[in-house]
C-alpha cells in the first residue's frame, strides 16, 4: 500500500473514532469544542499547504515541516506516520514519556521570566518597611485621634498605591505598542530599565509629593512588564507543562517579596536612610533581568505573527528537543493563527481591544481573566501585607524601636513560608487579643497559613490563567485588561484599608475581606472553564461554550457528582467532560 494511501486510512480510522466519541455525548448537538482544523485536511492538501508556508524562507525545511503537519493532526497515532524516521519517532516518545523534558534553553528562559516576576514582587514590598520611616520625616504620621490622622493616612495610601494606580490606567496598555515595536524581550529590557532608574530614583525624593511621583513613573514599568512577561513564559513553554512553568510567576512574586522583606530588615538599624535604603533595593532583581534578556530567544509566537517564520523555527528549535517537534509547534500554531485571522474584526489597537468584549468566545475568556485577576485582590492578599503598617497605628506602643522592627519581621510572612496555609479571618481575631506579644505572634502565624492557601491557588493561577486564555491575535490587549483589573482593585485597597480598619476595626475588615473570599470561590466555580493540556490556540475553541451551558453543566451535573461521590461517599458513575459534550455557538 503506497504511504500516502496508508496515512489516508490511518487519519480516517482516527477521524471515525473521533466522531464516535462525540456521538456519546448526551447532548443531542453536541459537538467537540477543541477542533484541530488539521483533521480536515487530506495528506495532499497538507503537502500542499506547507510548501507554500515553507517558501521561501524555509524551503531547506520543507520535509521537516511535513512531519510535523502531519504529527500535528494525528498527535496521538505519529507511530503510524511513515514519513516519519526512527530518530524521529524516539524523539516523540521521549517527549511523551518525560513530561519536563526540556532544553537548557527553555528553562534559562524561565528563570528570565522569575527575575521578571521577583523584581514585580519587590518593588510592591519595598515601601513596606519604609511606611515605618519616610512619614516622619515628610510630616503624614499623624497617628489615630490626632489632628490629621485621617488625611495622612490617604495620603501614605496613596503612596503605597501609586505603582499599582498608574500600572492599571497606563502602564498594563503600554505593553502592546512596546510589544508590537520591540518584540516581548525588547519590552522586557526597557521595562527593566525603568524598574532600576526609579526606586534609586526614590531614594533622593525630598518631599511625599516627589515620592508619589517617582512611583507613579514605577508602576508604568510593572503594569507594562506584568502584562508582557506572563505572556513571553506562555509563548515559549510546551502545552504539557505550561500551566506548571507559567503558574512560576506567582511563586517568583512570592519569592520577590521574601526578598523585599529581607532587605527591609537588613538596612532596619541604618538610621534615618533606612527607607530611602529599602526603597532603592527594589532595583537589584532588575539589574540581572536586563542584563540576561539579551541572552534568551524572541518568542516564536511573536515572530510567526510578524511574518518572521525562519526566526521563528530558530527560536523553536532552541526550545524544543527534536526539529520535528519544533516544526510541529510552528507550523500549528500559524495554522491556527490564520484561522484566527480571518474571524478578526479589525488589526487596529482599539479594534482588537474591543473584539475583548464583543466577540462571544474572546468576551468568555476576557471574564474568566478578570474573574481570577479580581478574585486575587478580593481574597485580602495584600491587606495582609500592609498588616505591619495598620498595626502600628491601630495598637500604637512606646517602643519605637522594638515594637515597630518587629513589625518588619512579622509582616514578612507572605512571602517566607508560600506553602503554608491559614484562615483570614483567624488573622483579624487575634487583633481582638490585648497582650501585645501574643496578639502579633498569633496574627503572624495565622497569616503564614493564609499565604500558604494563597501561593498555591488563587496566587499563581491568576497571572497564569490570563495570560493563556485569550486568542494570539487580542492576547496583547486582553492581557493588558486582566493587569488592568488586577492593578487597579490592588490601588484601591491600598488606598481604603487605612480607612477601613478606621471604620470597622482590623478585626471587622479581615472578616469583610473572609465574605470576599466566598463571593470569590462562587465567581469562579460559576464563570472560569479548565485549559489544561491545551495549545494557546486551542484555548480559545474552549470559551466556545455559552456562560449558561457551563453554569448549568456545573450545578446540575459536576456538582451533585462531587457531592455524591465525596461527601456522601457513594459509587457513582463518572460524568462525561464539558469539553465532550459542549454547545458551540453558530
Amino acid at each position: 500500500m503506497p504511504a500516502n494511501i496508508k496515512d489516508e486510512k490511518i487519519h480516517q480510522e482516527y477521524a471515525a473514532a473521533h466522531d464516535q466519541r462525540l456521538n456519546t455525548a448526551t447532548q443531542p448537538d453536541a459537538v467537540s469544542v477543541v477542533v484541530n482544523p488539521l483533521q480536515k485536511r487530506t495528506h495532499a492538501e497538507i503537502i500542499s499547504d506547507v510548501t507554500d508556508f515553507c517558501t521561501p524562507d524555509l524551503a531547506e525545511h520543507t520535509e521537516t515541516f511535513i512531519k510535523g503537519a502531519l504529527v500535528a493532526r494525528n498527535p496521538d497515532l505519529y507511530a503510524s506516520i511513515p514519513e516519519l524516521s526512527a530518530d524521529d519517532v524516539a524523539a516523540l516518545d521521549y517527549e511523551r514519556d518525560h513530561k519536563w523534558a526540556g532544553t537548557k534553553t527553555l528553562y534559562y528562559s524561565m528563570v528570565i521570566c522569575a527575575l521578571g516576576a521577583a523584581t514585580q514582587g519587590w518593588d510592591q514590598t519595598g515601601s513596606n518597611g519604609a511606611n515605618l520611616s519616610f512619614p516622619q520625616e515628610f510630616g503624614i504620621h499623624a497617628e489615630y485621634g490626632q489632628a490629621g490622622g485621617e488625611r495622612d493616612e490617604w495620603i501614605v495610601g496613596l503612596i503605597n498605591s501609586a505603582p499599582y494606580l498608574s500600572a492599571a490606567i497606563i502602564g498594563c496598555w503600554l505593553s502592546d505598542p512596546l510589544n508590537h515595536a520591540f518584540g516581548r524581550r525588547g519590552e522586557i529590557f526597557l521595562t527593566s530599565l525603568c524598574l532600576i532608574a526609579t526606586p534609586i530614583a526614590s531614594a533622593f525624593t525630598k518631599n511625599w509629593e516627589t515620592l508619589f511621583a517617582v512611583r507613579l513613573v514605577m508602576g508604568l514599568g510593572l503594569g507594562a512588564k506584568a502584562a508582557t512577561v506572563p505572556i513571553y513564559a506562555a509563548e515559549l513553554s510546551p502545552a504539557r507543562i505550561r500551566g506548571a512553568l507559567t503558574m512560576g510567576w506567582q511563586l517568583w512574586v512570592c519569592f520577590g517579596i521574601f526578598l523585599g522583606f529581607a532587605a527591609n530588615c537588613v538596612v532596619k538599624d541604618v538610621g534615618q536612610i533606612a527607607w530611602r535604603l529599602q526603597l532603592a533595593s527594589a532595583f537589584i532583581p532588575a539589574l540581572p533581568l536586563a542584563f540576561g534578556i539579551f541572552f534568551a530567544p524572541e518568542s516564536p509566537r511573536w515572530l510567526m505573527k510578524k511574518g518572521r517564520n525562519a526566526e521563528a523555527f530558530a527560536a523553536f528549535n532552541r526550545l524544543r528537543l527534536h526539529p520535528v517537534i519544533a516544526a510541529r509547534d510552528l507550523y500549528y500554531s500559524h495554522v491556527l493563527y490564520e484561522e484566527e485571522r480571518a474571524q478578526a474584526r479589525g488589526a487596529s489597537y482599539l479594534s482588537r481591544l474591543a473584539d475583548c468584549f464583543r466577540i462571544p468566545r474572546i468576551r468568555r475568556a476576557n471574564l474568566a481573566a478578570s474573574t481570577v485577576m479580581l478574585a486575587q485582590q478580593m481574597c485580602g492578599i495584600n491587606s495582609a501585607v500592609c498588616v505591619a503598617r495598620v498595626r502600628r497605628h491601630q495598637f500604637p506602643l512606646r517602643d519605637p524601636g522594638g515594637i515597630h522592627h518587629r513589625h518588619v519581621w512579622a509582616s514578612g510572612a507572605p512571602a517566607t513560608f508560600p506553602f503554608m496555609a491559614i484562615f483570614l479571618l483567624a488573622t483579624g481575631l487575634a487583633f481582638i487579643i490585648d497582650d501585645p506579644q501574643t496578639r502579633t505572634a498569633l496574627a503572624a502565624a495565622f497569616i503564614y497559613i493564609f499565604t500558604m492557601f494563597y501561593s498555591v491557588g488563587e496566587g499563581p493561577v491568576a497571572f497564569m490563567y490570563s495570560a493563556e486564555v485569550f486568542p494570539t491575535i487580542q492576547r496583547e490587549q486582553g492581557m493588558a485588561w486582566a493587569v488592568c483589573v488586577n492593578n487597579f482593585f490592588a490601588s484601591v485597597l491600598g488606598m481604603t484599608f487605612p480607612s477601613m480598619v478606621r471604620a470597622f476595626g482590623i478585626t471587622g475588615s479581615f472578616g469583610f475581606y473572609a465574605a470576599l473570599n466566598v463571593v470569590a470561590l462562587i465567581w469562579i466555580f460559576l464563570w472560569i472553564p479548565e485549559t489544561k493540556g491545551l495549545t494557546l490556540e486551542e484555548i480559545d475553541d474552549v470559551f466556545s461554550i455559552p456562560t449558561s451551558t457551563f453554569i448549568k453543566y456545573e450545578t446540575t451535573v459536576w456538582l451533585p457528582y462531587f457531592f455524591k461521590k465525596y461527601v456522601l461517599r457513594q459509587n457513582v458513575a463518572n460524568i462525561v467532560p464539558l469539553l465532550d459534550k459542549a454547545y458551540i455557538e453558530d
